[in-house]
């Protein structure tokens, strides 16, 4: 094979990066509904502020951490940071006392994931040539989505060895946590392509933003509606406990979820490459859209599998796209900044999809919540079947 379609070791190495901090983020992850609700006394809505305040913060934060990468022509440096508080931010957990801890936790580890967002996404850019950039985000959204299911799968062995002791299993996370900063500062070089010659004024520059064309703002559009159909999914770990999943077995929920996520992830990437964009994005949304139908209908532990099932193939089909979508779009020089930005706008949505359905949760009920997530993935299908005329 070419050296020019082989994926280059350094996206390996941030696949396995990934991997190993969404072992450890998504141990805890997939154990925190039910630990804020049973053990510390949360409510469904407090769970929806959290989650909702925790992702939008790590998507809004990219947007600063993806100026300064192209203002200083380097992205390693940020990315390292970005999982080193990561890393710090697992022990809080094991050691919450209150709701408060825990948003401070998460917070602080949302903060981590913005810091190395951006940079990481625009290095994958760098390292990998345009007619494979669509695989190289795949494998490693795949790689990251291996890490996200094995991470419940260890929750629950955890759980059950452990006596459903939520703490002993949070400190268990600090592990593969370390590793995956070790693994980013020892394996992944930052090639001296990446270090562009043209660079903003200032580490926050904004009129670079009319350096963007239409195609830009174009995905920026579609990425903050399809967020807004797309809340935490944390709601599904709920829903699954409402219809009579032990705590012990919450986690499953996100096994089978990211199982699914995972094997989708690198086919979609590689179908990216090959087909367009627009179709294969409004494939994914048909499939949250009949995902959020059948989570609000469900009178079963089979249905919610059957809902958590297609939640994952959307994702697999939609995450790696809409960054190489992002990646295509922007010029090179400021692609750190395009993926900032593009995040800034996913993470207002994201904050306001959450808390709205953890409203909707305790004033109208779980398929209320469900539903309005279908009504807004109608309305970013007809967004982009217009886009498209």
């Amino acid at each position: 094979m070419a050296p020019t379609t082989t994926i280059p070791r350094g996206v390996w190495m941030l696949g396995f990066v990934s991997l190993f901090m969404d072992v450890s983020s998504e141990l805890i992850h997939s154990l925190l509904p039910v630990f804020m609700v049973s053990s510390l006394g949360a409510t469904a809505l407090m769970v929806g502020v959290v989650e909702g305040v925790a992702e939008a913060t790590a998507l809004i934060v990219k947007v600063f951490s993806g100026t300064i990468s192209d203002w200083l022509g380097k992205r390693k440096g940020l990315t390292v940071l970005g999982y080193g508080l990561g890393a710090i931010s697992k022990p809080v957990f094991a050691l919450a006392l209150t709701v408060h801890w825990v948003f401070f936790a998460r917070f602080m580890d949302r903060i981590g994931k913005g810091i190395r967002g951006a940079p990481r996404d625009a290095l994958i850019a760098d390292l990998a040539p345009p007619e494979i950039r669509g695989a190289a985000y795949g494998l490693r959204q795949s790689l990251d989505t291996v890490g996200a299911f094995l991470g419940p799968l260890l929750a629950i062995g955890l759980m059950v060895l452990w006596a459903g002791d939520f703490r002993a299993v949070f400190w268990f996370a600090v592990i593969p946590a370390v590793l995956a900063v070790l693994l980013l500062i020892l394996g992944v070089h930052e090639p001296s392509t990446g270090r562009v010659h043209s660079r903003p004024a200032s580490p926050v520059d904004w009129r670079v933003l009319s350096e963007f064309g239409g195609a830009y703002w174009s995905v920026v559009l579609a990425g903050g509606v399809f967020t807004l159909a797309r809340f935490s999914e944390a709601f599904l770990i709920l829903r699954a406990q409402q219809l009579g999943l032990g705590d012990s077995f919450a986690p499953l929920v996100l096994v089978i979820m990211n199982v699914v996520y995972a094997l989708s992830a690198y086919p979609s990437g590689r179908l990216a490459d090959r087909m367009s964009h627009t179709k294969l994005l409004v494939a994914g949304l048909a499939v949250l859209l009949v995902s959020d139908l059948v989570l609000a209908q469900a009178q079963g532990l089979a249905a919610v599998l059957v809902g958590v099932v297609l939640w994952g193939l959307h994702m697999g089909m939609t995450q790696g796209l809409l960054a190489t979508m992002v990646a295509g779009a922007a010029p090179a020089h400021l692609r750190g900044t395009a993926f900032g930005f593009f995040n800034l706008v996913s993470g207002v949505a994201m904050l306001v999809a959450s808390v709205l359905a953890g409203l909707l949760w305790v004033g109208l009920g779980a398929a209320t919540t469900f539903y309005a997530g279908a009504a807004f993935s109608v309305l970013a299908l007809a967004l982009l079947i217009l886009r498209r005329a």
